[in-house]
């Protein structure tokens, strides 16, 4: 049973016949019950299906640093939410039902914040990963104490480590430790970078992958 606790002009808790009302973020909402639908499983809606299991995958592997990457566009919805849409909307990808994610489009971070200058990876040394990248802060917006946002994304385990306050930009390089069941297992690399006082971050960088050592 729906409740008004403040009168027919108030906010609506609950159900009412196909009315649904309820709050979220302290905003007020009303939905319609969506009617049955005869055949749920339609060419298109298993293709949409598809391509939201594979970007929700992706996604929450890497909520850590998309909760820092995307604070920005966290208006009236959850950074996930923010990064959900816009991976969906231009990273996916290939034939159905086939479908994948190209990593160069589907962005973990976004913002203003000068880039990655010449980002490069090392995957030589086991259990480590070293970024290395050029100094760039005397260009565009960038800035001596920015931080680096470095993570190793392993698809075949679904899941990633991460540092989301590393080195300095001057200083050029950062190395992360991943777990030794990584060994021999496909990683996707990415960078960003995130201004000293979290207020900005600048979009990711997809370095590329390797075989973990």
């Amino acid at each position: 049973m729906g409740k008004i606790p403040q009168g027919i002009l108030g906010s609506l808790s609950g159900k009412v016949g196909s009315i649904i009302g309820g709050s979220w973020k302290g905003i007020d909402y009303i939905r319609i019950k969506p009617a049955s639908v005869a055949n749920p499983r339609t060419e298109g809606q298993v293709n949409q299906r598809n391509k939201f299991t594979i970007t929700l995958e992706y996604l929450q592997a890497t909520s850590d640093f998309i909760k820092v990457g995307y604070k920005a566009f966290a208006v009236k919805k959850t950074e996930f939410n923010a990064a959900m849409s816009y991976v969906l909307n231009n990273a996916v990808g290939g034939i159905a039902p086939n479908f994948t994610i190209d990593y160069s489009l589907a962005l973990l971070s976004r913002g203003s914040l000068s880039s990655v200058l010449n980002g490069s990876t090392d995957l030589a040394t086991p259990g480590q990963v070293t970024f290395d990248w050029d100094d760039n802060s005397a260009e565009g917006n960038a800035n001596a104490t920015d931080k680096a946002m470095v993570l190793v994304y392993n698809p075949s385990k679904k899941e990633s480590v991460s540092i989301l306050d590393g080195a300095d930009r001057t200083v050029g390089s950062q190395v992360i430790t991943i777990p030794s069941t990584y060994a021999g297992d496909t990683v996707e690399l990415f960078m960003a970078f995130v201004s000293a006082d979290g207020t900005q971050v600048s979009n990711s960088v997809y370095l590329g992958s390797g075989t973990a050592a």
